[in-house]
């Protein structure tokens, strides 16, 4: 099933509003000290390839580590989502190819479970490319994709159907937020669901130091392109004029508070201009990317209870490196 086709006139409408939110973004993170970029704003066409190449590369374990979970206890996730089963809307935040959720897909299609899948995602590329592989490998599926914003999305699912809600936030998503957003997040995504909904929610959780670094600092140099792609974009969108060479990608991490964090270090001191305005750059001065926090199973259990969730169980996966927890509304 798919939405209407949006007309050519708004579709060119809110083509120019996403860059005017996007050149506000930028210049307003990069106007304040220390400077800062939007991690939302990597997945561009270039920016997903790049992502699922990381996805593949040996220090990357998050991925496999989830996906152990969904290829080995796919009939364990769809008891615990399809609770009273009673027909649902399974929306899947931040969907990108959903190499982790077409285990599940095809699982409950063939048990004929009533149900529609809407992957929301920021990148109409990847929902694209989405459509195109889920209409080949699960023949019949009942989708309906969301381009945008996660909220956004979710209130346009919510008013396009009144089915029971069942919510995927997989790959440890929530781990690139601060702790007080992550928090906040939870508490929006609460207000909404209703009582009854179901939130499957993916968590890296804080392991060997060594471990963690590696995954976000791989010598084949894979997520410093990611990284370093974003100023790419910047200058093609927005008729910037970074000189990428200039910066350097550098990741750090932190045991004790479970924050592992991306810079963009510039290599000399420098000027970039970007619409009318101009940003200085000092040498060695870093540009704040992302964060990709760990987590304690004490830390998800207190986040659900302060969101209005109920911790119902989790699933680890073989090394117990990565949780799924299920969380019910209250």
């Amino acid at each position: 099933m798919k939405l209407p086709e949006t007309p050519t006139i708004e579709k060119i409408e809110i083509e120019q509003q996403n860059i005017n939110t996007f050149l506000k973004d930028v210049t307003l993170g990069l106007g304040q000290h220390p400077k800062q970029l939007q991690s939302k704003y990597f997945y561009d066409q270039r920016g997903d390839r790049l992502f699922q190449e990381i996805m593949t590369l040996p220090d990357y374990y998050l991925t496999r580590c989830e996906m152990d979970i969904f290829e080995n206890k796919t009939a364990e996730i769809a008891k615990g989502i399809s609770a009273d089963d009673t027909p649902f809307d399974l929306i899947e935040l931040g969907a990108g190819d959903a190499s982790k959720s077409m285990h599940l897909l095809r699982y409950l299609k063939k048990l004929e479970t009533d149900f529609r899948y809407m992957p929301i995602d920021i990148s109409g590329n990847i929902l694209s490319v989405l459509n195109k592989k889920l209409n080949k490998d699960v023949p019949g599926l009942d989708i309906v994709s969301l381009e945008g914003e996660y909220f956004e999305m979710l209130y346009k699912a919510s008013q396009f159907s009144s089915r029971r809600k069942v919510i995927l936030f997989l790959g440890s998503n929530i781990g690139n937020m601060e702790l007080e957003d992550a928090y906040r997040f939870c508490f929006e995504l609460r207000k909404n669901l209703n009582k009854g909904d179901v939130v499957m929610i993916g968590f890296d959780l804080k392991k060997e130091p060594n471990t963690i670094l590696n995954a976000y600092n791989d010598s084949e140099g894979v997520t410093a392109s990611f990284n370093l792609n974003l100023l790419e974009r910047i200058n093609k969108e927005l008729g910037a004029d970074f000189a990428v060479d200039k910066f350097e990608h550098y990741e750090t991490y932190d045991p004790l508070s479970g924050a592992c964090r991306s810079y963009l270090i510039s290599l000399e001191e420098q000027s970039v201009s970007i619409a009318n305005a101009v940003f200085h750059f000092e040498a060695n001065e870093p540009v704040y990317m992302e964060v990709s926090q760990k987590f304690s199973m004490e830390d998800t259990q207190k986040i659900a209870m302060q969101s209005g969730f109920k911790p119902v169980y989790s699933i680890m996966d073989s090394r117990e490196w990565f949780v799924d927890v299920f969380w019910t509304a209250i």
